[in-house]
């Protein structure tokens, strides 16, 4: 082939800066299908870079002259595709762990698209074979955007921003990590489950004897026996009575293991999630993590406690049933189990259409599960509004996409339970019409028959038992997919292999040439400061200047993306996550509290903390006074996210919680923006007295509350513009003079419009 002339169906010709690279890579008779050019590196700085998918490899080039990398297609290797904060992350997988991984921007989504819908036939093509028949060339797009579509998806990637991948059965075997810490128990567990099912097995057999030795020969004028009956009969009882004790055993204690894996995946999930980064919380919604942790979880425990223990009966009383069969005749056994290919192909072809359609279900749920979590929190602001038509309509709207959703599904789950129900009752027909054919003959005995016809039953009832178990495990393989998304998320802040330990932190933060871009947005760039212990620095500048930003970078709620910041000398990112942060108070803007108790509030980032200690901060905080005067003082509850206070309240409280902790560092993020003038005078004296000897970084939207910070910086657009006293800044005359001037006459102007309102004089 000419690689002067590559060009692909579906998109623009390859750039002319990549066709040496990829004329030198490919083989004789190696065909090109789709490509990729990225515009982004591996540390989301603007970069070129090309993936190339050929009939026989997946290539990569980091830039144009570079070395190529290659992976040999194999039905093995997956694609993963998903999207955050417009920076897509694309990653190259075999079945134990991550090969390569790639980003680029929305920009050239479209293209990544192409790419995948070809990975995607080619990786069919190893799998399957070429088809038989194909009248469509062309990749299905999206009505919307027109974009193309990924293979058996409906929903486009490009305008969900998320592109799902469908769950696998073979998801629920990776619950063996969750499992074998009760290996034992599940060992015992099957062994009753085998034992139960064999007691089961037992009186069937015994109806043979007792209908041809007894029932039958006293049809025929002999006498009944009764010492015979009254054994057979007490086999049956026996029988009877320890398949009950061995299945309520198997049943306790396959539920009780069951609920310590669900106790156990809630509890990993829920500390993995806490783990996080604040990036992942960005782009998720409450509502549909709380699904995942609650009802999702909870799904997959009834599925481990109880279908899965019914398929593992159904499976050894098929398994068991079936040689007992072929034991007492072959040829009838084989017209019994004549359905059973029937059905197992009907169920592996339901199961393709519900693996996608019970995922889909999940997520429209958790969109249900989301409009409550958005209301319920915010209800003062929905009836301050007016809104409650509108988010009542937003809720009907979420439920009829729920129902929609469910529906289709139920189109296909409706048909496969009568389907499988219709080939087991024509099966016993034949059994009965095959059988009675054989008596005529003289092949078998009416014992035979009744025993055969009661196998059967058994059999054929678990046959249809079994089926339905598709509709359960399809569902619990969504729900641990969507579990395991959250336990795969790797942190974008994550632990030091390697921690330093700093013994005690005096307070010394440099920043050094730091970056940071969220997405393909630069936010902060080339910031550098150094701070010493016990000096109080003031951020300013207009909103969106970068001001929180730093802040959340100092906290390491985010990593830098360029440069470093050091605490004594040390990159914080070798420092372990959680012992840093307990060397930092921070005082946010809104003030967040937990359902409780004030001194429990109080007592957050120091939980052992005595009552002396409690009150001591809010006396520094000044808040010991209000607190007094409500009805249970500390022990008072203060609602919801402290509904129960006032703005300056819950800030106070939160102010208490950060001085409790006596942090090395002081972070305060316009921490008296919620509070008014004689309030904010009082928390300022307070303030003045605690930021001696700690390291303070204070966020103000009034300029003057920084006046007696030892030294201001100035933001613009994320760089460091001004620095210096607030008296020398103000001598410059430059960005901060500007803010400070601006401030200045929007306050006289609403002393003007006070005044005016009341008719006074300024």
């Amino acid at each position: 082939m000419n690689a002067n002339t590559l060009s692909l169906p579906a998109g623009p010709d390859l750039p002319d800066i990549w066709l040496p690279a990829v004329r030198g890579q490919l083989a004789a008779g190696e065909n090109l299908l789709g490509w990729l050019e990225l515009d982004l590196d591996a540390e989301l700085r603007f970069a070129h870079g090309l993936i190339a998918l050929t009939d026989r490899r997946l290539l990569s080039w980091g830039e144009a002259g570079g070395a190529a990398r290659a992976w040999p297609l194999s039905a093995a290797l997956e694609l993963r595709h998903h999207d955050h904060a417009g920076v897509v992350n694309l990653e190259l997988c075999d079945a134990s762990q991550r090969l390569a991984q790639w980003r680029y921007t929305l920009n050239v989504n479209a293209q990544a698209l192409r790419l995948l819908a070809q990975w995607e036939a080619q990786l069919h093509l190893l799998r399957h074979g070429a088809p038989e028949d194909s009248d469509e060339d062309e990749t299905p797009c999206c009505p919307s955007c027109h974009n193309p579509l990924p293979p058996d998806q409906d929903d486009c990637p490009v305008c969900a921003r998320e592109l799902h991948t469908p769950p696998s059965t073979w998801t629920l075997l990776r619950l063996w990590r969750f499992a074998r810490p009760y290996r034992w128990q599940l060992l015992g567990g099957f062994l009753l489950t085998l034992a139960s099912t064999a007691a089961t097995l037992v009186p069937p057999y015994l109806t043979m004897p007792l209908m041809d030795n007894v029932l039958i020969p006293f049809q025929n004028g002999k006498p009944i026996d009764w010492p015979l009956v009254s054994r057979y009969l007490g086999g049956l009882f026996a029988a009877a009575g320890l398949a009950w004790v061995l299945g309520w055993l198997r049943t306790y204690i396959l539920a009780l293991v069951s609920e310590r894996i669900g106790r156990d995946l809630r509890t990993t999930t829920y500390e993995h999630l806490l783990k996080l980064s604040q990036e992942y919380f960005g782009g998720k919604r409450t509502g549909d993590l709380m699904a995942r942790i609650g009802s999702e979880t909870d799904r997959i425990n009834v599925f481990l406690s109880l279908h899965l223990l019914d398929f593992a009966t159904d499976v050894l009383m098929i398994v068991m049933t079936s040689a007992i069969l072929f034991s007492i005749n072959p040829w009838l056994a084989i017209v019994t189990l004549a359905p059973l290919p029937f059905i197992a192909w009907l169920i592996h072809y339901v199961r393709d259409k519900l693996r996608t359609g019970f995922e889909k279900v999940d997520r429209v749920w958790a969109e249900v599960t989301n409009v409550l979590a958005d209301t319920i929190p915010g209800i003062r602001v929905v009836k301050a509004f007016a809104q409650e038509q509108r988010e009542a309509e937003r809720f009907r709207e979420a439920n009829r996409h729920n129902l929609a959703i469910n529906d289709r599904l139920n189109k296909t789950w409706s048909l496969f339970s009568p389907t499988v129900t219709l080939l087991t009752e024509v099966g016993l027909l034949v059994v009965w019409a095959f059988g009675i054919w054989q008596i005529s003959k003289g092949d078998i005995t009416v014992g035979v028959l009744t025993a055969f016809l009661a196998y059967i039953s058994r059999f054929y009832t678990r046959l249809d038992s079994m089926s339905r178990i598709v509709s359960v495990t399809q569902k619990a393989a969504s729900g641990a997919k969507r579990i395991f998304d959250i336990l795969d998320h790797v942190s974008s802040v994550p632990e030091p292999a390697k921690p330093v330990h700093l013994p005690q932190i005096s307070g010394r933060i440099e920043l050094r040439d730091v970056g940071f871009r969220y997405g393909n947005r630069a936010v902060s760039r080339g910031v550098s400061l150094d701070i010493q212990p016990g000096e109080m620095i003031g951020l300013v500048g207009h909103s969106g200047s970068g001001k929180s930003t730093l802040v959340n970078l100092i906290c390491r709620f985010y990593d830098v993306s360029e440069g470093s910041i050091r605490v004594d000398g040390v990159d914080i990112r070798s420092l372990p996550v959680a012992e840093y942060r307990r060397n930092i108070g921070l005082v946010l803007q809104e003030p967040f509290l937990f359902f409780g108790t004030i001194a429990e509030n109080i007592a957050y980032g120091k939980p052992d903390a005595s009552r002396e200690e409690i009150i001591a901060a809010a006396r520094a905080a000044h808040a010991h006074e209000f607190i007094l005067r409500l009805p249970h003082g500390y022990d008072s509850l203060v609602g919801e996210r402290g509904q129960a206070l006032s703005g300056g309240e819950r800030q106070r409280i939160s102010i208490a919680r950060a001085l409790l902790i006596n942090p090395r560092i002081l972070i305060l993020d316009e921490a008296t923006s919620s509070v008014d003038s004689t309030t904010e005078k009082e928390i300022q004296k307070a303030l003045d007295n605690l930021v001696k000897g700690r390291t303070t970084i204070a966020i103000a939207h009034r300029l003057s509350t920084l006046r007696k910070a030892d030294r201001l910086v100035v933001l613009d657009r994320g760089r460091v513009v001004e620095e210096g006293s607030h008296d020398a800044l103000m001598a410059r005359q430059g960005a901060y003079w500007q803010l400070y001037q601006a401030q200045a006459r929007q306050a006289e102007a609403d002393r003007a419009e006070a005044a005016a309102e009341w008719g006074v004089a300024p």
